[in-house]
């Protein structure tokens, strides 16, 4: 489906549903080497992994084996997406490729007279006698791991900070009849009943498979069934506080990790 350029923007900072467009971060091959370069794009889309509209307006951050952050040698921004470049330093062990947050639109929704209206524009006021139902701002974060020999932990430690998704199973190390567990945080806290689409990535840029929705437990803890092999996206929305001084008292968070799930 072809999609106005504007259209497209607006769409991405909307953060609809994955049906709309979604961000993603995603490799060119999960196969790297400690001194290869490694190439990843970062795009929103409606089909994963076909690029439609760059993830701009961020600082992009490679999290090392050993636990130190460094900035990707090089971020080319395309109208599709954004193209990053990076070698890695020659450690063995897992990376943390990172987005970084993007802010994007403020929105408000209310309601009057029992009708529902909303806006972007923050110069726009309220009606008289308007009922201020939602007011937040999109914040939207991409992630992937990669491995450059055997798998490694310390590039895994949750941030403490935002939305994640915190792996239990190794990323770079799922297989086809196995689980991916993991857990769901929110400034480090658990966020239990928490929804999470895994969308399968075909990338032929003509069918989306409808995402398997799992939920998390109590402590925050969820497990995706691992029935396929293949490249796969999972999709975590919430609508949690921001912090102060921020553009709107809550953030609309979206955050991606991608990973590929290997025949045993």
């Amino acid at each position: 489906m072809f999609v106005r350029p504007f259209a497209a923007l607006l769409l991405a900072a909307l953060a609809l549903p994955a049906a709309a467009h979604t961000p993603y971060l995603a490799p060119a091959t999960f196969e790297v080497r400690p001194d290869s370069v490694v190439t990843l794009d970062a795009s929103f889309a409606e089909t994963f992994f076909v690029p439609e509209v760059v993830f701009d307006n961020s600082t992009f951050a490679v999290t090392l084996p050993d636990g130190s952050t460094t900035a990707p040698d090089t971020v080319h921004l395309l109208k599709t997406r954004a193209v990053v470049e990076h070698t890695p330093p020659g450690q063995k062990g897992t990376y943390r490729f990172s987005t970084g947050n993007r802010l994007g639109a403020v929105f408000r929704t209310w309601e009057l007279n029992g009708k529902t209206d909303s806006s972007r524009d923050p110069a726009k006021l309220l009606p008289a006698g308007a009922k201020l139902t939602s007011h937040y701002q999109s914040l939207s974060r991409s992630e992937v791991y990669l491995t450059a020999g055997g798998p490694t932990t310390t590039a895994l430690k949750p941030y403490g900070k935002g939305l994640e998704l915190v792996p239990v199973t190794h990323p770079n190390d799922l297989y086809q009849g196995e689980q991916f567990d993991f857990s769901v945080q929110y400034d480090g806290k658990p966020l239990s009943d928490q929804k999470v689409e895994i969308h399968r990535a075909l990338g032929d840029g003509h069918t989306q498979p409808a995402p398997v929705v799992v939920t998390t437990d109590a402590a925050g803890k969820a497990r995706f069934a691992l029935t396929e092999a293949g490249r796969y996206l999972a999709l975590i929305r919430y609508r949690g506080p921001a912090p102060a001084g921020a553009a709107a008292p809550m953030y609309g968070n979206n955050y991606t990790l991608s990973f590929r799930v290997l025949e045993p």
